[in-house]
């Protein structure tokens, strides 16, 4: 009896993908280029540049894209210089809301994203010391949640707003993103 149990539901699962891997829509439709504001944790906030990649639907509600993205932020004070940047490449999945005017789409996602993190101090020369340098880099994974919404510009070009809160160790962070999609193929 269990074995049939098991063997119904492999059958219901491999089904119910099948209808899933039907209705998916995979391959690169957009390109796009991003800016944005970012505020990490224990750090002033920065702006961030980056691009991104629509690889289509996976399901006729949910998108799959990849991003890269880029934040650097330096102080000075006393002579000493810090700074701390962050090279993210991830990926997300896009949820699009039903809703009655499809010329505004929002959108709720997550996803996650590799942290290449670095920090560089530089303490000045002085009292007969040498000037010291110290660096460090580590990789770390972050979780991101957020969402937004995305207006045609025209029949090639859509335009993004989004709200992400990426969740790193020491290094969480709040973005405010801007991006403008163009549509390959069409």
């Amino acid at each position: 009896m269990k074995g049939k149990v098991v063997l119904l539901g492999l059958a219901l699962g491999v089904l119910v993908s099948t209808q899933a891997f039907a209705q998916s829509n995979l391959g690169l439709k957009q390109v796009g280029v991003a800016i944005g504001y970012v505020s990490p944790e224990d750090i002033d906030g920065t702006f961030s540049f980056g691009a991104l990649m629509n690889w289509g639907t996976i399901t006729p509600r949910i998108e799959l894209e990849s991003r890269i993205d880029y934040w650097k932020h330096s102080e000075e004070e006393f002579g000493t210089e810090a700074s701390v940047s962050d090279l993210t490449l991830g990926a997300r999945g896009k949820y699009f809301f039903e809703v009655a005017h499809p010329t505004l789409r929002p959108f709720a996602g997550a996803g996650l994203g590799l942290h290449l993190l670095h920090a560089k101090v530089t303490i000045p020369a002085f009292g007969g010391f040498p000037e010291q340098t110290a660096e460090d880099s580590e990789t770390r994974l972050g979780l991101d949640i957020g969402g937004g919404v995305v207006t045609a510009v025209s029949p090639q070009l859509d335009l993004m707003g989004e709200l992400w809160y990426g969740i790193v160790s020491d290094v969480s962070q709040f973005q405010l993103r801007v991006a403008m999609g163009y549509k390959l193929g069409s």
